[in-house]
């Protein structure tokens, strides 16, 4: 590993600097997916249940449980849950944005890397083969295995530009989709939050 990287120049070691960044951003969005994530219709019955049973203090036992975003929702509206149905309406979608952007958190960094990775490749690879012409110009020499073996070593950092880029490419997209999937539950549970709220008002007039 080390001689293909010596062999490809400087701009492998930054390929491999993308690689490593890509890899930390996807380990650290992964526990955080994972630690954000909860069971939607489970916390709606359970926080519906416990209104109906116990009131707002077995509610808060309820949203307080798990640290999930749907139960930082559902906790952020129970804080507030004397206002009028405008201003929870407006402080649901705020808490919305809130939670998605925490989802979004460093995702740019794995778009940015799936571009820059091939670039790089392809510009090691161009340099590659100037200082390959340059060193055959120079020498006055040109023999088949001389260019077949410099543009073999030129071509070094556009295979490691792709392979860093293709599984970034391939993570970020399904990090974005399971960003676009719990940006729509949380919507729904904020939905969910003012019917729940000013529908058992209206049951109670």
């Amino acid at each position: 590993m080390l001689e293909y990287m010596r062999l490809g120049g400087s701009i492998m070691w930054v390929i491999a600097a993308l690689s490593v960044l890509a890899l930390a951003v996807c380990i650290e969005r992964a526990i955080f997916f994972c630690r954000a994530s909860t069971d939607p219709e489970k916390l709606e019955t359970e926080f519906g249940r416990a209104l109906a049973t116990g009131g707002e203090e077995v509610a808060r036992e309820v949203v307080t449980a798990y640290d999930s975003s749907m139960h930082r929702l559902f906790r952020a509206a129970l804080v507030h849950w004397g206002l009028d149905r405008e201003d929870m309406q407006a402080l649901v979608e705020q808490e919305v944005r809130k939670e998605v952007y925490r989802w979004e958190k460093n995702i740019f960094i794995l778009e940015l890397v799936g571009k820059l990775a091939p670039l790089l490749g392809l510009l090691g690879t161009v340099l590659g083969e100037v200082e390959m012409f340059q060193s055959l110009h120079m020498n006055g020499q040109i023999s088949a295995a001389a260019v077949t073996g410099g543009i073999w070593k030129a071509l070094f950092t556009t295979v490691a530009g792709l392979v860093v880029a293709i599984p970034t490419i391939f993570m970020h997209g399904f990090f974005m989709s399971r960003i676009d999937s719990v940006e729509e539950t949380l919507e729904r549970g904020g939905d969910y939050l003012v019917r729940e709220h000013f529908g058992a008002k209206n049951e109670t007039k």
